[in-house]
């Protein structure tokens, strides 16, 4: 059985998403270059949801918020809180492991200029609901980014949720949706995502989660 049975590897249903990674992979034959697979837990009670794998990130790594600067803040911050082994990720096979936690994107695939259109959003959902729908009771899901607190509300079927960073909203099934701004360079070099801030988000998630599992 597959680890992540959610998960296509062999994804094509975005043209212009199997367009550009065909692009890309003329410009960088070393790099993934196909649809990223979440990594982490397999029934973890923390899910991390991003956008999209960046260029010379997940989508050359093959494993989410690895590689790239987007990554930096998020693991540090997951091993500050104990939900990684290590605080940080370079490569796919570096020999990290995360407890209890698993991180994926709203988006599998790597979009032009970091935007998928909606209807790429829309048609990755059927893999994001899936994984939602693994977890279990009291099982929080960490939203970066209004894209992947909208994209966690579309799977589930939900309204009415607005995003705003630090909000903790209940989920079916006595689960947590806890919102974060993105942890882009853009957003930790223009100040509106501090290490503090994001710590304050990841204590937060380690409150709903008082105790850890160890489970790769």
């Amino acid at each position: 059985m597959s680890e992540h049975p959610e998960f296509d590897p062999g994804c094509k249903a975005c043209p212009r998403l199997v367009s550009f990674l065909q692009q890309v992979r003329g410009e960088h034959p070393s790099y993934h270059c196909a649809p990223v697979p979440p990594f982490g837990a397999s029934a973890p009670r923390l899910l991390v949801v991003g956008l999209a794998p960046g260029m010379h990130g997940a989508n050359a790594t093959g494993r989410p918020f690895t590689g790239d600067y987007a990554g930096i803040l998020l693991y540090k911050a997951l091993f500050k809180f104990g939900f990684s082994s290590r605080e940080t990720s370079v490569s796919a096979n570096d020999g990290l492991r995360l407890r209890d936690c698993r991180i994926t994107n709203a988006v599998k695939c790597l979009p032009p200029l970091n935007k998928p259109t909606g209807a790429e959003v829309r048609t990755c959902s059927r893999y994001l609901r899936q994984e939602l729908a693994g977890l279990r009771r009291g099982a929080t899901v960490l939203a970066l980014g209004t894209v992947a607190h909208q994209s966690v509300l579309r799977a589930l079927g939900l309204k009415g949720l607005d995003f705003r960073h630090g909000a903790v909203h209940p989920l079916p099934g006595e689960r947590w949706l806890v919102d974060s701004y993105h942890c882009s360079r853009y957003n930790v070099n223009t100040r509106r995502l501090t290490e503090a801030a994001f710590d304050a988000v990841l204590a937060e998630v380690r409150r709903l989660i008082p105790s850890l599992v160890a489970r790769d």
